[in-house]
């Protein structure tokens, strides 16, 4: 069974790459990433290919998670106890505050997104559902890591990635950000992941007062924050308010 274990691990190695990077990967990228001979990495490629959990881009030839894959992460999301509960109150919130609303759990130090409702208006969107997010440059990772939901002592070692200019890549800096997110109860990102993006945040905790995850608001600059480039109060009420009733309905107390 050594060579059939083994395949399934350097399978499962690939996949978890794959997952946690924000662009497609060429095999010799993946063969080099993983420590593989580029035929061995392209053969588990093939066949992951084959059964729909990776797909290749026909023009590039760089490979990403298939339709397959995403559609296993969505069942098992669908069973989420997190989700479950903040569904109703998410759509509520997006359809109150007229943007789009996701919800984010922290995974092996990133944001995975479990719920995603579009902005209601005729946009065009893309779904978010099972995106990993970034801790440092995102509104819902500075929740997680501000209330010890995932831990920040690896990003304070670590050069951390800058997406714009306004990314806080500097551990002191991000520090200095996630006692303000305790002193105020909600987290923002202002062109910090992308520019002319958004996003506001607040905690979801469960019955003890534990932050289990975040729910957050998202869209264009000019439709979330204000003219100092502040997220608008209104918005932070609304979000405010429906992460409490996330809250309550998995157990915690009154805060």
């Amino acid at each position: 069974m050594a060579g059939p274990l083994q395949s399934i691990e350097r399978a499962a190695a690939i996949l978890r790459l794959l997952a946690g990077g924000p662009r497609r990967l060429g095999l010799g990228e993946v063969a080099a990433s993983l420590g593989l001979a580029k035929g061995t990495a392209h053969g588990i490629l093939r066949t992951l290919q084959h059964v729909d959990f990776v797909e290749q881009d026909p023009a590039t030839g760089k490979y990403q998670l298939g339709a397959a894959l995403l559609h296993l992460g969505t069942s098992y999301l669908d069973v989420n106890e997190l989700r479950s509960r903040s569904i109703n109150w998410a759509d509520a919130l997006a359809a109150r505050s007229g943007e789009a609303v996701r919800l984010g759990t922290p995974l092996e130090g990133q944001v995975l997104v479990v719920h995603h409702v579009f902005r209601p208006d005729d946009s065009l969107q893309t779904l978010d559902v099972g995106a990993l997010l970034p801790l440092h440059a995102s509104s819902l990772g500075k929740i997680l890591l501000a209330y010890g939901a995932a831990p920040l002592e690896p990003l304070l070692k670590e050069e951390l990635e800058a997406y714009t200019r306004h990314t806080l890549a500097v551990p002191e800096d991000l520090s200095r950000a996630l006692a303000e997110v305790r002193e105020q109860g909600w987290a923002a990102e202002v062109q910090e992941m992308s520019m002319g993006e958004a996003g506001v945040a607040a905690p979801i905790r469960s019955s003890g007062g534990l932050v289990v995850g975040a729910i957050g608001l998202s869209g264009p600059v000019e439709r979330i924050c204000d003219t100092r480039g502040r997220p608008q109060a209104s918005l932070v009420t609304l979000l405010r308010e429906a992460a409490r009733a996330i809250s309550r309905d998995l157990g915690a107390a009154r805060w």
